[in-house]
């Protein structure tokens, strides 16, 4: 009955599952086994990779593991072999108890794909136990009027075995007033009986013993005895009668200890001693002995220890009330423990997985069993896990289920997950068990390495030191471990004209950048070029970013004076005639610099004169004039040292030395600078301006005139002159200077500078412009450029 309520509860489950399963995964069939009890550990149960029908290698690379309703590890597969063993030695009794058959359930779980193989296992008995009697001896009180043929029903023994092993009869020593007889109860149960076949006398024999023998059905059989000892008894005419031949009730198994359960009540009729009853249990279980306590005076049956419905769900305890002549009677007491919801759900891990790479897909992380042992609306359960996580909880058969990834998870968004799995019964109240799971999400390398910046400006002055720190580039990378170790490195250069490896290096570990040489601005400005940050993941991800370096300006250069040229040579003589007016232009010195801006800025000072206050020098454009007229008194020749400064911090200089000779009669002296006209005269009106601008033509061509034919009748005169001091009467050699735009000069040019002394023509060439590779047309356009540059300095030319 106890085999067939267990088949109920446990079809009841299925049908539960498949209700609230919704989603289930692959399940075989049934597979019966057997093995018999007590055989010693490791023991060949069956090969399930040939009874599965799988490969014997298929089973370890599959993970197939053996799992027991009661989470015991009774059993052991070997994978390699596919030999499922014993992995203990196996007791039925402690396993089932009385229950027969002794069955063990089993489920095979394989992976990959995931299935679910269910199997049970038969303990089959041997003869390891012998009948035991509860009572060393047992008293039976006979009247000696009992009449023949009486029934005496006796204690019977107790045996662990089940079937063929159990008590199979029960024997007597021979004796002339007693024999046995075997009685069957409704349980299968073989009850010993004692039969009088001879009337007792009290007055020839008032005590009789007997052995009683019990004989279980092993080969060889064991036996347990017990001695009964029988009492005559005289005269006793009426025996005990129970109120109720059967006691019922019902008892909560959370009833506390020492609550009255029930109270049996028996009276007899006769008067005195022979009226007196007393209560005890008869033929009553070790289980009930230790559950349940009887009054023997009131009959009130008490509870003794806790009940357990999951254990014993119901008992039936016979009571014998015996008066005090020895006569008795029997009822049966049944009582019912009901159910309460006292045990929480459990959740028993299979196997489980707590690691998963990210970008994986639907993956199988954990497959668990839940149980109840309540019955009922106290044994339904609910399974779920929080919502916010990206994860499936899949039921399956028998109370599994499986927990599973929704999809590909991102490490860098999230990489650890807490899951709580949350089991809670339907009962009142409802008991709930929640089981924590960390899984963690490893990393592959699915992100290139990022720059804080997609470009950047280093800034470095010229003239650096060799191994001098820039800058430095960085970049990040959201993954993890290896993946996440970035090395940097320069990248080929778009100019295949840049040196790049000549001029920077990069630490591959930091990604600071140094100049391996020191820079020159007016060589290199700015220069431009890509720095790559690559991961140490398989396969490698990299990204680069845009680097680009501004020379910074430094004052190392001086200016350099383009006129008058300072060389080996015999310097440059500058003629000035007597009759010059004062802000006569003598000449300009003309000087650049390499440098660029506020450092390229130059300015001329007059440092060293051989009459100070004689001559004077613009500080803007290095223009040298006469201060003030000159006179008879004023030596012949004056040498002058002009400083050309830059504005740079700290400034430099050049010095130039101009040798200035005083003539009489070289040429008509340049007029004075045209003072700047009054803020008045801007005022008159445009008639005034024409007029003035067309005599001041007219006068011009008119002086013009005059002056080619004075040049020409004094030209012998003038080559007199010159011969009284002592200028040298041999060329100067040519100089071309090559100017670059770095400097005060816009453009680049060469120019001719050079001064003859004794020609025919006696010509000042001045800052002449030598363009090479012009045509016959371009050179005389050129020349005539030159003349008029040299007619703005107010020379005479022939």
């Amino acid at each position: 009955m106890e085999a067939g309520g267990l088949r109920f509860r446990r079809q009841r489950q299925v049908l539960f599952i498949f209700i609230f399963g919704g989603v289930s995964l692959a399940v075989s069939g049934f597979g019966r086994y057997s093995v018999t009890e007590e055989t010693e550990r490791g023991s060949f149960v069956v090969n399930l990779a040939k009874d599965l029908g799988i490969a014997e290698g298929e089973l370890a690379t599959r993970g197939a593991r053996v799992v027991s309703d009661d989470n015991k590890q009774h059993l052991l597969l070997d994978s390699q072999t596919g030999d499922l063993l014993t992995n203990e030695k196996l007791d039925r009794e402690k396993l089932c108890g009385s229950t027969e058959p002794c069955m063990l359930y089993f489920q095979i779980l394989v992976d990959n794909p995931f299935q679910i193989y269910r199997a049970e296992l038969r303990i089959r008995d041997i003869n390891d136990h012998s009948p035991v009697f509860q009572d060393k001896e047992m008293v039976l009180k006979i009247l000696e009027n009992t009449a023949e043929g009486t029934i005496f029903r006796l204690e019977r023994a107790q045996d662990s075995d089940g079937g063929l092993n159990g008590i199979q009869k029960y024997t007597i020593n021979p004796s002339s007033f007693f024999h046995i007889k075997i009685t069957d109860s409704d349980e299968g149960v073989i009850y010993p009986e004692l039969v009088l076949d001879k009337a007792l006398d009290w007055e020839e024999q008032q005590e009789l013993r007997l052995t009683l023998t019990a004989l279980d059905g092993g080969s060889p059989p064991r036996s347990g005895t017990t001695t009964i000892r029988i009492v005559v008894v005289d005269v006793n005419d009426n025996a005990p009668q129970f109120a109720e031949a059967q006691y019922e009730t019902q008892v909560r198994e959370d009833t506390p200890i020492g609550s009255l359960i029930v109270k049996v009540s028996a009276g007899d009729v006769d008067s005195g001693v022979y009226a007196e009853v007393s209560y005890s249990f008869f033929d009553a279980s070790e289980d009930i002995r230790t559950t349940f306590q009887i009054n023997p005076f009131s009959g009130e049956i008490v509870l003794k220890a806790l009940l357990d419905y999951e254990l014993i769900k119901s008992y039936k305890i016979n009571i014998q009330a015996i008066d005090g002549g020895g006569l008795s009677a029997r009822c049966t007491v049944s009582v019912e423990v009901l159910d309460t919801n006292d045990n929480p759900p459990e959740l028993i891990m299979s196997s489980l997985s707590n690691y998963i790479e990210e970008n994986s897909p639907e993956t199988v992380l954990a497959v668990f069993r839940i149980r109840d042992r309540d019955s009922g609306e106290n044994g339904k359960m609910v399974c779920h896990i929080q919502e916010d996580l990206p994860f499936l909880l899949k039921p399956s058969v028998e109370n599994f289920y499986v927990l599973m990834t929704e999809g590909a998870l991102d490490r860098e968004m999230t990489a650890e997950y807490n899951v709580t799995i949350t089991v809670t019964d339907l009962g009142s109240p409802r008991l709930k068990t929640q089981h924590n799971i960390t899984i963690w999400v490893s990393d592959v390398n699915d992100n290139a390495p990022t720059f804080t910046q997609t470009s950047y400006t280093l800034f470095v002055r010229e003239n650096n030191s060799p191994a001098l720190h820039m800058g430095s580039v960085s970049a990040t990378d959201r993954d993890s471990g290896s993946n996440s170790q970035v090395t940097y490195s320069l990248l080929p250069p778009q100019d295949p004209h840049l040196p790049l490896a000549s001029l920077v290096s990069i630490n591959a570990d930091n990604g600071h950048l140094f100049a391996l040489r020191s820079l020159d601005y007016e060589a290199l400005r700015a220069f431009e070029f890509r720095v790559g940050a690559t991961d140490a993941g398989s396969p490698a991800l990299s990204s680069e970013a845009l680097v680009r370096v501004e020379v910074v300006d430094e004052n190392d250069n001086s200016p350099f004076v383009l006129y008058p040229l300072q060389n080996g040579s015999a310097p440059c003589t500058e003629l000035v005639p007597r009759a010059a007016e004062a802000g006569y232009l003598v000449t300009k010195v003309v000087a650049v610099d390499r440098d660029s801006g506020q450092n390229a800025w130059l300015s001329y000072q007059l440092l060293k004169a051989t009459e100070p206050g004689l001559f004077s020098v613009w500080a803007h454009n290095g223009e040298v004039r006469t201060a003030r007229l000159l006179s008879e008194r004023d030596a012949a020749k004056h040498k002058l040292v002009v400083l050309v400064k830059d504005n740079g911090e700290p400034p430099s200089s050049a010095s130039v030395t101009l040798h200035v000779l005083l003539v009489d009669g070289f040429s008509q002296p340049y007029l004075p600078l045209p003072e700047v006209a009054p803020d008045e005269a801007q005022a008159d009106s445009l008639t005034v301006y024409l007029v003035i601008a067309l005599a001041s033509v007219s006068s011009l061509f008119l002086f013009s005139v005059l002056l080619f034919v004075l040049v020409r009748l004094c030209r012998r005169n003038r080559a007199a002159l010159v011969g009284r001091y002592p200028v040298p009467q041999r060329h100067f050699p040519d100089h071309l200077v090559d100017v670059s735009g770095t400097g005060t000069l816009s453009h680049s040019y060469q120019y001719e500078v050079c001064l003859t002394g004794g020609s025919g023509t006696n010509e000042f060439k001045f800052l002449k412009p030598i363009i090479p590779n012009l045509s016959v047309q371009d050179s005389g356009r050129n020349m005539g450029e030159s003349t008029n540059f040299r007619n703005s300095f107010g020379f005479n030319i022939q």
